[in-house]
């Protein structure tokens, strides 16, 4: 398949007209179906565990902690998991405190399972939702996106920055899609909202981790995950955040190649993330954890 002119307007079809499913367009880029079939794999084992079958709340709940983590570690806040399930104490001293990231990480893992119905109807509605869980009480443009002229706490400065019309025409673009529905592998819509959102990095602050809530949601809803218990954000983390702006760059080029190595570089985070709840089943197993 040749180069596209650029995923925006892949995503800007589905207002148009042009295509009825653009994102089955995604789903047929070369290695992008031996992704999904891997990571399908991958999530197939979880839930053939026998664990699985007895204890899956307790491997959700252990997916949710550490899933966080791994999202603040991509954000800045690397803590260990252990340091992470003994404190308490998230607010922090001040708005750049690690504790207010893991905080804000820790309460978009609990809420994200939450939102499935209204995401469907909704997904501005579900985002503008994680953005006011995610900043709490840190800015007064909380649950909004930005305006024009408005600054952006942007710890992806290495990408260009879209100015607030056109994130708003993509970011609405990227909701009709959404509201569709699409026929596309549940890999390819949620790393298709998950790169969107931190392309277009709608908020003001936060945007990293409202991209990778909104990725969970996903997953989640479209019946690939239903119990969230494949913490893709620790395969993310596992990956490194030097490995996830290669594969971020690659996607905003808006080449077939670049696409498809970002979808490919998220399935292999849900493979990452199904493995570790694998492990962790296999410690109940043993009675180790």
């Amino acid at each position: 398949m040749g180069s596209l002119t650029g995923v925006r307007r892949v995503v800007l079809m589905s207002t148009t007209g042009a295509s009825a499913d653009p994102l089955v367009t995604l789903g047929a880029l070369p290695g992008v179906g031996a992704a999904v079939d891997s990571v399908r794999a991958a999530v197939d084992r979880v839930y053939g565990h026998r664990v699985m079958r007895r204890r899956s709340p307790e491997i959700a709940s252990e997916a949710a902690l550490r899933g966080a983590r791994g999202s603040a570690a991509l954000s800045g806040a690397d803590w260990a998991l252990e340091e992470v399930r003994r404190r308490t104490d998230f607010r922090g001293a001040d708005t750049d405190d690690p504790a207010r990231t893991v905080g804000a990480a820790l309460r978009l893992t609990a809420e994200a399972g939450q939102l499935l119905s209204v995401w469907r109807q909704s997904p501005l509605r579900v985002l503008a939702r994680l953005h006011l869980l995610a900043a709490a009480d840190q800015d007064e443009r909380v649950g909004r996106p930005r305006r024009a002229g408005e600054d952006v706490d942007d710890e992806f400065g290495e990408l260009p920055l879209p100015d607030a019309q056109e994130m708003s025409g993509r970011l609405d673009g990227l909701s009709r899609l959404l509201v569709a529905g699409s026929s596309a592998p549940a890999l390819v819509t949620a790393a298709v909202v998950h790169g969107e959102l931190l392309a277009l990095r709608p908020f003001a602050s936060h945007n990293g981790l409202v991209a990778r809530a909104a990725a969970r949601v996903v997953l989640v809803g479209s019946g690939l995950d239903p119990k969230s218990v494949c913490p893709v954000e620790v395969g993310h983390a596992e990956q490194g955040r030097t490995a996830y702006l290669a594969a971020l760059e690659d996607y905003v080029s808006g080449t077939s190649r670049g696409v498809a190595s970002w979808i490919a570089h998220c399935g292999r985070a849900v493979e990452l993330g199904a493995r570790e709840s694998t492990a962790v089943c296999e410690a109940l197993q043993r009675g180790a954890a």
